[in-house]
C-alpha cells in the first residue's frame, strides 16, 4: 500500500489550514504510528488558514454564505451550478465556440438573415455542473447550428433549448457526441424548432455513456413543415435513463422522425412519448433497434400519432433481449388513416448483463490467476471535503432541505435539488439487516465512525491506481489483513453532493485482501488492489448483480469486489 509520511501542516506547513487540522485529528484519535493514508488526507479542504477563519465566520450567517456562494465554492473546491446572467456579448457574421462554456445565449442569432453556420465544439468540457442557456437561439434565422462534442465528460450538467430555432425558414441543427460519458445531464429542449420549415435537426451519440440521466423535449418541432429528425445512438449504454418527448411533432406535415439504436444496451431506461405527431399529415416514425437489450425498461406511448393521416410508424427491434420491461402504448394511432404499424422482436431473456469482473469469487485471489478487472475509475466530479466546522453549520437534513436549497442556489425543479434530495433520502435511510452506518460529511466524521466500529487501532486501505480497468489482469502476490480470518471492517463510497460526502457502513463476516496486480503479458506490477470478500450473503436479494454474474443464490456463496478509485475500507490494524 502506497502511502506517505505527513507532517501537522499542508505543504505550506501551516497547522492552522483544514488539512493540519485534521492530521492533529488523525494523531489523536488513531492509536497506531502507521504512516498517514495519502489518499484520505488529501481529500482535506484546501482553503488556506485565513479563507478557513473567513469562511468560518460567514458560515454562521447563511444570508451571507449564499450570496458568496461561488466564491465559496471555487475557493473550497464543491461542485456548484454557476449563476448566469445573459451575455452582454455581440457576434456578427458565423461564429465558432472553441472550449466555450457556461453562458447564457439568450436571443444569440435570432432575425439574423441569409445563410451562416454557428459552431460550438468541445463546449463545456469535463465541467462540473455547466449550465447554459440558449434562449430563443437563433429564432426566425436560417442559418446551419452545429455542437460537436458538446458537454463531454461533465457532471450533472444543466442545458437549457427553449424555443431554439422557432419560426426558422431552413437551417440545419447537428448535436453530434453530444453530453458523452456525462453524469446525470438534465437536458430540456422547450419548443425546440416548433414551426420551422424543412429545417433539419440531428442527434447523434446524444447522451451516451451517461448516469442518471434526465432528457425534455416540450413541444419538439410542432406545427412544422418538411421538418426531419434523426436521433442516432440516442441515449446508448446509459443508466436510469428518463426521456420525456411532449407533444412532440405535434400537427407537423410530411416530418420524419429517426430513431436508430435508441437506448441501446441501457439500464433502467424510461421513456415517455406524451401526444406525439398528434393530428399530423403524412408523418413517418421509425424506431430501429429502439432499446435493444436493455434492463428494467419503462416505456409510455399517451395519444401517439393520435389522428394524423397517411402516417406511418415502424417500431423494429423493439426491445429486444431487455429484462422486466413495461411499455404502453394508450389511444396509440387513434382515428389514423393508412397508418402502418410493425411491432417486432420483444425476446425477453433472464440474464442481465453484469459487467466483468465486477464480481468474482474468493478462490480467483491467488498468484498467477488471470481474470477480468472491471472499469473502477472514480465516475464522480472531484470535490473536497468541508471542514468538520463548517459543515457543522450548514443543515444536512430532509427537514431543512428548503434551506440547503437556498445556500446552494438549487431551484426546486432543478437537478442540483434532485442531487441534494436524493443524498440525505439515503442518509437517512433505515440501515439494512446487519449494516451499521452513517453518512460522514467531513473527513472528521469518518475518522469518528470508524474508530467507533474498530477501535483506535485502525488502518485505511484503498485500490492504487485505476491501472488495469476494463481489461484482463494476473493476480501477483496476495496478502489476506487480519490474517486472511473473517473479520470486521468499514467501507466508505461517495455520495453526489455539492461536497464531499460518503456513505459508510459496517457488514459483518467479511474477509479482506491486497492484491499486487500484474500485466498479465509482462508479467509487470501496475497496480497494488484491496478486495473485500463477503462471506455471509443469505440476506441479499436472489436478483442481486452478483448472482447474476456468479450463477448462485442467496447464502450459498461467498462474494468478491475490489474497492474502486477514491473509496476506501478500514479495518484494524495487523
Amino acid at each position: 500500500m502506497q502511502v506517505v509520511v505527513a507532517k501537522d501542516g499542508d505543504k505550506s506547513g501551516n497547522p492552522f489550514t483544514p488539512k493540519g487540522y485534521l492530521i492533529r485529528y488523525w494523531n489523536k484519535h488513531v492509536s497506531n504510528d502507521l504512516p498517514k493514508p495519502w489518499f484520505l488526507l488529501n481529500k482535506a479542504s484546501p482553503l488556506s488558514a485565513a479563507q478557513y477563519a473567513a469562511y468560518t465566520k460567514l458560515v454562521a450567517d447563511q444570508n451571507a454564505l449564499t450570496t458568496h456562494l461561488q466564491s465559496f465554492c471555487s475557493s473550497a473546491n464543491l461542485m456548484c451550478a454557476p449563476d448566469l446572467s445573459p451575455s452582454l456579448e455581440k457576434h456578427k457574421g458565423d461564429v465558432h465556440f472553441v472550449s466555450y462554456g457556461d453562458k447564457n445565449f439568450t436571443n444569440y442569432g435570432t432575425k439574423e438573415f441569409g445563410l451562416g453556420f454557428n459552431s460550438f465544439k468541445n463546449y463545456t468540457e469535463d465541467e462540473n455542473f455547466p449550465v447554459n442557456s440558449f434562449r430563443r437561439y437563433g429564432r426566425d434565422s436560417p442559418h446551419d447550428n452545429q455542437f460537436d462534442n458538446y458537454g463531454p465528460g461533465g457532471n450533472t450538467p444543466v442545458q437549457s433549448f427553449n424555443s431554439y430555432s422557432t419560426n426558422t425558414p431552413g437551417g440545419s441543427g447537428q448535436f453530434t457526441n453530444y453530453a458523452p460519458g456525462a453524469n446525470v445531464p438534465d437536458l430540456h429542449f422547450t419548443s425546440y424548432s416548433d414551426h420551422g420549415t424543412g429545417g433539419e435537426q440531428q442527434f447523434k451519440s446524444y447522451g451516451n455513456d451517461g448516469n442518471a440521466g434526465q432528457q425534455t423535449f416540450k413541444s419538439y418541432g410542432k406545427d412544422g413543415n418538411g421538418a426531419d429528425s434523426q436521433f442516432t445512438t440516442y441515449g446508448n449504454n446509459t443508466n436510469v435513463d428518463g426521456s420525456a418527448f411532449t407533444n412532440y411533432g405535434q400537427t407537423a406535415n410530411g416530418e420524419n422522425q429517426n430513431f436508430t439504436s435508441y437506448g441501446f444496451n441501457g439500464n433502467n431506461p424510461a421513456s415517455n412519448f406524451n401526444n406525439y405527431g398528434v393530428g399530423g399529415n403524412g408523418p413517418s416514425e421509425t424506431f430501429t433497434s429502439y432499446r435493444d437489450q436493455s434492463n428494467v425498461g419503462d416505456d409510455t406511448f399517451t395519444t401517439y400519432v393520435k389522428d394524423a393521416n397517411g402516417g406511418e410508424a415502424n417500431f423494429t427491434n423493439y426491445g429486444q433481449s431487455f429484462n422486466e420491461d413495461t411499455a404502453t402504448f394508450s389511444n396509440y394511432q387513434n382515428k389514423t388513416s393508412q397508418v402502418l404499424a410493425s411491432l417486432t422482436g420483444g425476446k425477453k431473456v433472464n440474464n442481465r448483463w453484469v459487467e466483468p469482473g465486477k464480481f468474482f469469487r474468493e478462490k480467483m485471489l491467488k498468484s498467477g490467476t488471470i481474470m477480468p478487472m472491471p472499469d473502477i475509475k472514480d465516475k464522480m466530479p472531484k470535490r473536497s471535503f468541508l471542514p468538520r466546522v463548517i459543515a457543522s453549520k450548514l443543515p444536512f437534513s430532509t427537514s431543512k432541505i428548503d434551506e440547503l436549497k437556498k445556500i446552494f442556489h438549487a431551484a426546486n425543479d432543478s437537478q442540483v435539488a434532485k442531487m441534494i434530495g436524493d443524498a440525505l433520502s439515503e442518509c437517512e435511510r433505515a440501515p439494512s439487516a446487519g449494516e451499521t452506518k452513517r453518512c460522514a460529511n467531513s473527513a472528521e466524521d469518518m475518522i469518528d465512525f470508524a474508530t467507533s466500529v474498530l477501535g483506535g487501532n485502525v488502518v485505511v486501505r484503498t485500490t492504487e491506481n485505476t491501472k488495469g480497468s476494463k481489461g484482463n489482469i494476473m493476480i501477483g502476490a496476495v496478502k489476506g489483513i487480519n490474517g486472511g480470518k473473517v473479520t470486521k471492517s468499514v467501507s466508505c463510497h461517495q455520495t453526489l453532493f455539492p461536497y464531499l460526502l460518503y456513505y459508510c457502513h459496517s457488514v459483518p463476516k467479511v474477509r479482506v485482501y491486497e492484491a499486487d496486480i500484474l500485466d498479465p503479458n509482462s508479467k509487470a506490477k501496475i497496480n497494488h488492489g484491496v478486495a473485500i470478500c463477503h462471506v455471509d450473503t443469505s440476506l441479499w436479494g436472489p436478483k442481486h448483480g452478483a448472482f447474476i454474474a456468479l450463477g448462485s443464490g442467496p447464502g450459498k456463496i461467498e462474494v468478491c469486489h475490489w474497492i474502486f478509485e477514491n473509496d476506501m475500507t478500514w479495518a484494524t490494524a495487523d
